[in-house]
């Protein structure tokens, strides 16, 4: 993987903690950890390709959808 698109990811997560805090009302740490217990972060990378080109609103519902479905 090239270096641009690493950053491309890290900032596409990055993006996806603050959309997910700022719906939640949760702080920025929050967030963080509950992507890390489920897995969204690496979810979030792996699947890129696809998931960058969706809107915020949308990635909110998959990510809620991911985390539903971790728990079950």
């Amino acid at each position: 993987m090239g270096k641009d698109l690493e950053l491309e990811k890290i900032y596409f997560v990055s993006f996806c903690i603050e959309q997910y805090k700022t719906e939640k009302n949760i702080d920025g740490e929050e967030a963080f950890k509950t992507f890390e217990k489920y897995g969204v972060d690496k979810y979030l990378e792996d699947f890129y390709d696809v998931l960058h080109t969706q809107g915020h609103q949308w990635l909110m519902e998959e990510i809620d959808e991911y985390i539903k479905n971790k728990t079950v």
